[in-house]
């Protein structure tokens, strides 16, 4: 017996639930509609994502990113760190939908740094920067104004963690963490477990967990 596939809705009916549902603004929704392009052809070249089709890309990669506003006063942020953005999930996403913002890209995969440097420069998106520099790295050798990290579980709760140890300049900040409803703190690090917020996406139950410096410390 064949898989059987979900039938896929029209383009354009996918745009224009995306535009209704996230009240975006018409060159807000071009910019997406060009970076879904820009995925679906790199795609086919380089492991971007595994995710096919254009709801699956609008749904599992835009709308799960800026999901983050149900949690986040996004209007009153102005920079994030994204974290092992890979194909640029979250960071970019959030960065379309909330233009204001400073972003800081985190990945050290060379062709997906091609790929999110094409996607900044065709979109025409301005203050987003790269850095090539794997966590570890990053938490060793650099400061700055960051003033909320985010990951779309690009890699573990305990290395996360790494962040709040006294040496790093970091400490202080928050990190977001997209995950299922069923996934649990790694023991190490529940101390560090702020808060739970939980979404939806579509029919599946998600939750953005919050990740900081215990209140003692």
């Amino acid at each position: 017996m064949k898989d059987i596939k979900p039938v896929e809705k029209p383009a354009e009916k996918v745009w224009a639930d995306f535009q209704n549902t996230e009240n975006l603004k018409p060159n807000q929704v071009a910019q997406f509609k060009k970076y879904a392009d820009l995925l679906v052809r790199w795609n086919e070249l380089t492991n971007l994502t595994a995710i096919e089709g254009l709801s699956g890309i609008v749904n599992q990669h835009f709308i799960d990113s800026i999901a983050l506003k149900e949690a986040v006063d996004m209007p009153n942020i102005k920079s994030i760190c994204d974290v092992g953005t890979g194909a640029g999930f979250p960071g970019l996403a959030l960065k379309i939908a909330f233009p204001h913002l400073r972003v800081l890209l985190i990945e050290v995969n060379h062709k997906k740094v091609e790929f999110l440097n094409t996607v900044i420069e065709e979109l025409g998106l301005e203050d987003v920067e790269i850095c090539s520099m794997d966590w570890r790295t990053f938490l060793r050798n650099t400061e700055g104004e960051i003033e909320l990290f985010v990951t779309k579980a690009a890699l573990s709760d305990v290395e996360l963690c790494r962040m709040f140890k006294p040496a790093c300049s970091y400490r202080t900040n928050t990190v977001v963490y997209w995950a299922v409803d069923e996934w649990q703190a790694d023991p190490k690090v529940v101390k560090y477990v702020r808060k739970e917020v939980p979404y939806k996406l579509k029919r599946r139950q998600c939750k953005f967990v919050f990740f900081g410096l215990p209140p003692a410390e």
